[in-house]
């Protein structure tokens, strides 16, 4: 099992601006990093690392009850974690 992490700046969104609703989505999000963090779900995005990978899981409106979220991470097979680094979400 792989473990995941919020960076500081994730945390605080997390704590401080988004909805319950949309806290509880993000932290399912964490969750499901922990047993299939490179799954299909998630779009892979440019890496400057070439012992990490970096992907983003967009969540919908309909899955958050309020506000789309992009939850934009990245992987490191070595030490087998996860590090969320940006919360983002819409208007």
């Amino acid at each position: 099992m792989t473990h995941a992490f919020f960076s500081d700046a994730a945390e605080k969104i997390l704590r401080t601006d988004l909805s319950p609703s949309e806290q509880e989505a993000v932290e399912s999000v964490r969750r499901f990093l922990e047993e299939d963090p490179d799954s299909e779900r998630a779009r892979g995005l440019p890496d400057a690392d070439p012992r990490s990978s970096s992907w983003v899981i967009e969540l919908l409106p309909e899955e958050t009850g309020g506000r789309g979220i992009s939850v934009v991470y990245r992987l490191n097979v070595d030490l087998d974690a996860v590090l969320i680094l940006w919360l983002i979400a819409g208007p």
